[in-house]
This record gives C-alpha cells, sequence and structure tokens, in this order.
C-alpha cells in the first residue's frame, strides 16, 4: 500500500514535457492567443447569458454577478499566467499538478478539464445548431425533426448540424496552427464589431426607468431558486461563470506559444480583461432596453431586443455574424482538448497513439477522438443537460492550479525554471482563488456536483486500471526527497 501512494504522488520531471513537446510547432503568438480567448470566452454566453440571468435571478443586478465572477476567475487567471510562464507544456494544469502534486493528481485534475472541454465542444456546437434554425426558420426554411434536434428533443434522433459544424472545425484545425489561428483572427474580429454594433445601437434605446430596482427584493422562485438581494447575484455568479472559463483552453496551447514566458500571461490576463468589459457593456444595454423581466424565457435576448425597437436588419446581421463568430469558441476548446488529449497519450495515461503528431506536427489522434465524441454528445444530448458539467471539471481545475501555487514558487529559480510574469501580493491572492472557486463550485446545481462525483469515479477506475501501469515506465518522477535536496 505504501508503494501505491508513492507512485501516485510521484512528481514528474519538468524537463521530460519540455522535451516531448518540442515538436510542436511554435507559431502562436499574443495576438493569436488573445483571439482564441475572446472566441472562447465571448462565445454563446454573451448574447444569451445576460438576458437570462437577469429574468431568472439578478434583475438590473447581473452586471455585478458579471463582476464578480470576473473578480474570481481574475484571481486564478493570474495563477495560471505564472504557471504557463514557468511551464509552457500541452495539457496546462493537468502537467502542471503532475510536476507539482504529483502523477495521481495530475490525472484527477485532467479528466476533470477533459469534462469541460469534451462538453463544451457538444454544448457551443448545440447552442450554434440552434441560433442557425433561428436565422433560418423566417425565410421558411425548415430542417425534419428527426434531424433538427437531438434524442428525446421535440421528435429529434440527431442535430445535424452540431455535426456539420463540429467537422467543419476539425477540417480547419488539420491544416495547422497557423491556418487555424488566421481563421480565428477574422472571426473574432467580426464578433466583436458585431457586440459593438449592438452596444451602440441598443444604447440609443436605454430607459433609466428600467435600471429600478436595481436590486431588486429578495423572493423564490417557483423552481425554489432565489431571485434579487445578495442571494440572487450569487446564484448569478454560479450560473454565469462558464462564461469566463475560456482562457485557461489558451493553457493547453501554451507548448505552441512564441515566447510563452511574456506571451502567456499577456493572452490569459488580456482575454478576460477585455471580455469582461464587452459582457458589462452587454448586460448594461440590455437591461437598460426592456425591463428584465421580458428576458425571461428568451433564448436569444440581444436579438429580440433589437427586433423590439425596429432594428430588424441590424439584429438579423448581429446574430448572422454571432453565429459565424461561435467557430472561434469551437476551434478553442478542440484546440484545447486535443492538446489534454495529446499529452494523455504523451504519458501513457492512455494509449501511447493519441500522443502521435502527424506530419504537420498536430495531435490528429487526438483531434479525432474529440471530434468523435463531441459529434456524439453534441447531435444526441439535449442542450440543457450537456450544461450540467461545464463548469464543475473547471472549477476543480481552478481550485488545484491556486493551490500549486505554493510548491511552484519555493521551486522557481531552483529546480523548475523563473517566471518571467509573478503574481502580485502572494501568497494571499492564490488562496482566495482556491475560496472564490470553491463558492463558485458551492454555487453549482445538486446535479452538476453528481455528475462530476461520477466522471470523478471513471477517472480513477481508468488510472488504476490503465495508466498507473503503464505512465511509470514513460513518466520519469522525482520524489519529495531528491526535490528537497535540490532546493
Amino acid at each position: 500500500m505504501k508503494n501505491i501512494f508513492k507512485k501516485m504522488n510521484e512528481k514528474v520531471d519538468f524537463r521530460f514535457y519540455a522535451n516531448k513537446d518540442q515538436k510542436l510547432e511554435k507559431t502562436l503568438t499574443v495576438k493569436d492567443f488573445l483571439a482564441l480567448g475572446l472566441g472562447t470566452i465571448l462565445s454563446t454566453s454573451i448574447f444569451t447569458l445576460p438576458g437570462v440571468v437577469a429574468a431568472n435571478y439578478t434583475g438590473p443586478a447581473v452586471v455585478i454577478s458579471f463582476l464578480l465572477a470576473a473578480v474570481v476567475a481574475g484571481l486564478v487567471a493570474m495563477n495560471y499566467a505564472e504557471m504557463a510562464s514557468v511551464l509552457p507544456f500541452a495539457g496546462s494544469a493537468y502537467s502542471w499538478i503532475s510536476v507539482l502534486f504529483g502523477k495521481f493528481w495530475g490525472w484527477v485534475v485532467g479528466w476533470a478539464l477533459l469534462a469541460e472541454y469534451l462538453i463544451a465542444v457538444a454544448f457551443v456546437a448545440a447552442g450554434l445548431s440552434a441560433n442557425v434554425k433561428g436565422l433560418i426558420s423566417p425565410l421558411g426554411w425548415k430542417l425534419p425533426n428527426a434531424i433538427a434536434y437531438p434524442l428525446g428533443t421535440n421528435g429529434g434522433v440527431f442535430d445535424l448540424i452540431a455535426v456539420l459544424v463540429v467537422a467543419l472545425v476539425t477540417f480547419i484545425l488539420l491544416r495547422g496552427d497557423s491556418q487555424t489561428t488566421k481563421v480565428a483572427n477574422v472571426l473574432v474580429v467580426l464578433k466583436l464589431l458585431a457586440i459593438v454594433t449592438f452596444v451602440v445601437v441598443g444604447a440609443t434605446a436605454i430607459k433609466a426607468q428600467n435600471y429600478i430596482p436595481f436590486f431588486p427584493k429578495p423572493h423564490m422562485n417557483a423552481d425554489g431558486t432565489m431571485f434579487g438581494g445578495w442571494q440572487g447575484i450569487y446564484a448569478g455568479i454560479s450560473t454565469i461563470f462558464l462564461s469566463y472559463i475560456g482562457f485557461d483552453s489558451i493553457a493547453a496551447n501554451s507548448a505552441e506559444a512564441k515566447n510563452p514566458q511574456k506571451t502567456m500571461p499577456r493572452g490569459i490576463i488580456g482575454s478576460l480583461i477585455i471580455g469582461t468589459m464587452f459582457f458589462v457593456a452587454v448586460s448594461l444595454v440590455l437591461v437598460g432596453m426592456f425591463k428584465y423581466s421580458m428576458y425571461a424565457g428568451n433564448a436569444e435576448p440581444v436579438g429580440w431586443a433589437l427586433r423590439q425597437e425596429g432594428h430588424v436588419i441590424i439584429a438579423s446581421v448581429v446574430q448572422a455574424v454571432a453565429v459565424v463568430g461561435m467557430l472561434v469558441a469551437l476551434i478553442g476548446m478542440m484546440m484545447a482538448g486535443s492538446r489534454l488529449i495529446y499529452s494523455f497519450g504523451r504519458d501513457k495515461m492512455l494509449p501511447k497513439s493519441l500522443g502521435k503528431l502527424n506530419k504537420k506536427n498536430i495531435p490528429a489522434n487526438a483531434l479525432w477522438i474529440i471530434t468523435a465524441v463531441g459529434i456524439v454528445m453534441g447531435a444526441i444530448f439535449p442542450f440543457t443537460f450537456l450544461a450540467q458539467l461545464i463548469s464543475a471539471g473547471t472549477l476543480i481545475a481552478f481550485m488545484a492550479v491556486s493551490l500549486a501555487m505554493y510548491p511552484l514558487r519555493k521551486r522557481e529559480g531552483k529546480t523548475l525554471p523563473t517566471a518571467a510574469y509573478r503574481q502580485p501580493f502572494f501568497p494571499i491572492l492564490p488562496i482566495l482563488g482556491f475560496l472564490g472557486s470553491l463558492a463558485v463550485f458551492m454555487g453549482l446545481d445538486i446535479q452538476a456536483k453528481i455528475y462530476s462525483v461520477i466522471w470523478f469515479l471513471i477517472g480513477v477506475i481508468i488510472y488504476f486500471a490503465y495508466g498507473y501501469r503503464n505512465a511509470d515506465s514513460e513518466l520519469p518522477g522525482e520524489s519529495d526527497e531528491e526535490i528537497e535536496e535540490n532546493l
């Protein structure tokens, strides 16, 4: 038993990852990471969640929920920035925790992140499909229900549009990082123009009385959740938080960054700050245009608000560009997910074939896995089901990375490289990032927690059935005693 625990806690020598990831092309710049981060952060959420959360939980105070969620995400983003600066490896938190806490704990965090990426791919594909159907329906175009909806929804069998969208993004990714980022950069610019257009046009229709009362009186919703007051704001934070998880997908691609010591902190923190500004602007305009209660049950509040004000053409253009822009979120999540699966194969936690690169130095086998799973989940499982796990896996990784800052600082410049970016106010901010992530996790609904426990148990079974026996021969380890001797 003692040997089992020793093996589980054995830390990976960071030089192994540095050598293995050398084959990945170093082509991504700050601009590319900002595009991927903003494309993922400003995905389906910015066009739906401000209205939904205002109507269900907060009223006009939805802005406070977005700002507080951004504070928690910002605390964690600073941890990610320093981690990625010191350890710019594929797999992000999985690789970092394997180096700082041990192989088993790295696997647990990586397995949690895999849930996020797999579900996020399906989630965005399903959301994009819903928006495409909304755009083409006024034209009289309609797919048969059997291929328009997921299994069990409106007589559906599978969602054809979700399948085609995931396949399209896979085709883009197989063309290589440089081609992929060119596409992503163009799409992000279009998406930002669509958001700015809504803010500018919508601002002309703001009515001050719609902000009053800013903090509605608290009461219980029919489903047992709280509306209004600080409890409503807290419920809003837990719902909104999935909007900010995009920056961790940047870190998963850090092995492909040019000058990662500077590129990664700027890309991670920059995308979060810019993304927060856009969320706040859209929220303020949306609740200012119409009373928050009018957005209840509205899946496309931005387009609806513009149409109600007579801007029918602008609404259609904004929605069309937004739909195209959602492809960037898929690109970001599928890149991150394939790099994570690649790192599992690299370490022999899963079959080694998943860690192989093709002639373009792309982890094609890993990409095909996430494509297949994304297509199946996005085509068959309902949109609401997919939303349950999307934040849980990320928050587990956020808590682990926050705690890992302490052994990282102890080893920086000694047994690990020196960071080009160092988080301020250490050691206070990392523990605040951990506590903030824990608070958001506790605010998730019971189903999300149950699903995350089930997913965790499956991961533990896979670890002991495969990774425990196979990874040891591939991963050079360091004991705590060896590390202490070198400090």
